[in-house]
């Protein structure tokens, strides 16, 4: 039997092989550098696309593909690789998900044209797919449940770091050399995080004997997803009435009832949706589909905001923005830790109060409104995307069979990043309803602009009534947060084996 081969009952104590280190933060270490990487990769990229738009030749639209290209793969490939992983292996998938993120950073720092950085970025999204689908997974699978919020706590800190870190790197690394150098530095770190996985992590899931892929309910549900992704991101740029966009919604409608039949009649479905049936994991995921509904948005608006509006370059943009990650770092643990001792139901519930709070005093803004008064706002919204995250995800992960952790943590990722394309679209949407089109491209794309007052005034008040809207939103979420049922964690993790 070869290294990942290995089965849950099978599986020799890897503690016992490793020290005093029990295997579960070994596999937290491994996962919390796949996070790293990702989440700087997040925030980076943006600051250098005017750079990369001058010494490539590119035009707007191209180096907004830079960014949206690599958010729709990353989205629509999520439930076809956890199901994979189901079936071949969670460590496996996620240690082929380093490599291709690191073969994907070196192309872009390579590429010699639009094009090819587009392509190169699409080939990250997929690394970045395999990642984020497993490593919440590998971690249900480690941990007992009444630690499982304490663990995606430190892995949420992880995530704030990045998006602190990001910025900075960005900003040190564009003043001193080549934008190619911010993906060139994800090289040295991808290097690591695969060989650090391949030594320590050690396969514990086990594959049922009847088990294959979907290869028909996986192209459907990607079909679908495309569809409405690009419907949503391209809707601004042509009218919403046009006949592409128009088609392309259709072409959702069409995908997705298709993908609903095959996979109700498949026996070995892609999407297994007897997950649905399950209270606590049906709440959890549709309270983090709400919650990124709402809040993904408020970035790029504030974003707008700072740059438009107050006349901020990029990069102190960016840095000014970090009381919200600093505060989701701090805070993230801590609602792990409670989930794990009451259940995720008040600390969630509880952190999408504090968001709706935080949207209704960042409403008030105006085109002078001082900093520190913007920064509580942040600073609030942080701290309750920390009391947030960490226990939704872990109620929902709980919630999950094991055997079907790879789709579970696929399902509510999936309707989390569709949830922020959706949301993305939005504060697209609000700012191309105050923002000549060009102007708005321009903010996008990192490029400094001057606002008439007029304008200034327009977009404002579109703000105001996108944080509105996402209050909304946000109190939906809490009410199916508060709804989700009751856990008893610590009952469930005497009767779970685990590994130690």
């Amino acid at each position: 039997m070869n290294r990942n081969q290995t089965s849950a009952t099978a599986a020799p104590n890897p503690s016992a092989a490793r020290g005093r280190v029990d295997y579960k933060w070994i596999a937290l270490s491994v996962t919390t550098i796949g996070a790293l990487m990702a989440a700087i990769d997040s925030t980076i990229v943006i600051l250098a696309l005017p750079d990369m738009m001058v010494e490539l030749h590119a035009n707007l639209i191209e180096m907004i593909w830079v960014i949206i290209g690599y958010l729709l793969i990353s989205t629509v490939f999520l439930l076809t690789f956890g199901r994979v992983a189901d079936l071949i292996g969670r460590v496996r998938m996620y240690n082929l998900g380093f490599v291709v993120f690191t073969v994907g950073s070196l192309l872009c720092g390579l590429s010699g044209s639009a094009t090819v950085l587009i392509v190169s970025r699409l080939i990250q999204g997929s690394g970045a797919a395999m990642m984020v689908v497993n490593s919440v997974a590998i971690l249900t699978e480690v941990f007992p449940p009444n630690e499982r919020g304490r663990a995606l706590g430190i892995n949420g800190i992880t995530w704030a770091t990045g998006g602190v870190l990001g910025p900075v790197l960005g900003g040190l690394i564009l003043n001193a050399a080549s934008w190619r150098w911010i993906f060139f530095i994800n090289i040295p770190i991808g290097i690591f995080g695969a060989v650090w996985g391949y030594i320590a992590l050690h396969e514990i899931s086990t594959r049922g004997a009847n088990e294959k892929f979907d290869p028909i309910g996986a192209l459907a549900f990607s079909l679908s997803l495309v569809s409405i992704l690009l419907a949503l991101t391209l809707g601004i740029q042509f009218s919403w009435t046009s006949a592409p966009i128009l088609l392309l919604f259709a072409s959702f409608v069409v995908f997705l009832i298709l993908f609903y039949i095959w996979e109700r009649r498949s026996k070995s479905p892609v999407l297994d949706l007897t997950l649905f049936a399950n209270r606590v994991y049906n709440f959890s995921v549709l309270a983090a589909l709400m919650q990124s509904l709402g809040l993904f948005s408020v970035n790029f608006l504030i974003i707008f905001y700072l740059q438009g509006v107050r006349g901020f370059d990029p990069l102190t943009a960016a840095l000014l923005l970090i009381p919200l990650p600093l505060l989701s770092a701090i805070v993230a643990p801590i609602g792990g830790i409670v989930a794990d001792r009451i259940g995720a139901r008040v600390p969630a519930t509880l952190g999408l109060l504090l968001q709706a709070a935080a949207l209704f005093w960042l409403s008030f803004l105006t085109v002078d409104t001082p900093y520190p008064v913007l920064a509580a706002g942040l600073a609030v919204m942080g701290l309750g995307g920390g009391l947030f995250f960490s226990p939704n995800t872990s109620a929902a992960m709980t919630a999950a069979p094991k055997n079907r952790l790879g789709v579970a943590s696929a399902t509510l990722a999936t309707l989390r990043q569709t949830g922020m394309v959706v949301s993305f679209a939005l504060s697209l949407a609000v700012a191309a309803g105050s923002l000549p089109h060009d102007v708005m491209m321009q903010i996008f794309v990192g490029t400094s602009v001057t606002l008439g007052s007029h304008v200034m005034q327009n977009f404002v008040l579109g703000i105001r009534n996108a944080f509105l809207f996402s209050i909304v939103l946000c109190l939906i979420a809490a009410a199916i947060s508060l709804s989700r049922g009751k856990e008893n964690r610590k009952a469930v993790s005497t009767s779970e084996p685990h590994p130690k």
